[in-house]
């Protein structure tokens, strides 16, 4: 079965669904879409022609076309079961999903490069880095109490094998190492990123091991 990615190397969401797609062993194809080149390819019109909001990630599976990241995560659960990354249990399966919404809407979408681009024009200073920083250290703040409060968290967010939340997470903590985000304040985080970056599914989803990765 034929499976395409539109993906660009840096971009958060297409990132977690690479992690998804390298943990399932699924074998796919992965066309980049350059955000900032001549202005975006993702508004060509070809591109929105595929999707009319003009983001990335989208995955075509048999002709079909699927957006936003956790819905597409959610499909390659449902459609490739094994390996599960949402336990069997529907207290656990909440608390799995809860833990990647806090950064699917509440971290990712303020650091997103559409509302920066939105505040750069309005705002006219150097406000970026203060206001990334500030978003995902407050986040993480909420991810790391959760973390220490659970009964689940292991070599990774649950247990000791990956889940969505995991598929999550080393997106967003590779955003925030990239922007030099203090990280002595979230131990937890830190040992399951480095876990996670031992596990070849996550190393082969990283900016850098991708075909339109930059310098």
């Amino acid at each position: 079965m034929s499976v395409i990615l539109y993906s660009y190397f840096r971009s958060s969401a297409a990132y977690r669904v690479r992690i998804v797609l390298n943990l399932k062993n699924i074998d796919y194809e992965i066309r980049p879409v350059h955000l900032l080149k001549n202005g975006g390819e993702q508004f060509n019109v070809d591109y929105l022609a595929l999707n009319p909001q003009g983001r990335v990630p989208v995955l075509v599976v048999e002709n079909k076309v699927l957006t936003q990241s956790s819905a597409i995560i959610e499909y390659l659960e449902e459609a490739y079961p094994s390996p599960p990354l949402l336990p069997a249990n529907a207290i656990e399966r909440t608390y799995v999903r809860s833990f990647s919404q806090i950064i699917a809407c509440d971290i990712h979408p303020l650091n997103n490069l559409r509302v920066l681009n939105y505040l750069k024009g309005t705002l006219k200073n150097d406000f970026e880095q203060a206001w990334r920083i500030h978003w995902i250290q407050e986040g993480f703040t909420a991810l790391e109490q959760l973390l220490q409060k659970s009964d689940y968290w292991g070599r990774f967010c649950f247990g000791d094998t990956p889940s969505m939340a995991d598929a999550f997470l080393i997106p967003q903590v590779y955003n925030a190492l990239r922007f030099e985000c203090e990280m002595n304040s979230f131990p937890l985080i830190s040992c399951i990123y480095e876990n996670c970056m031992q596990q070849t599914a996550f190393l082969n989803a990283t900016p850098e091991n991708q075909p339109d990765a930059e310098s």
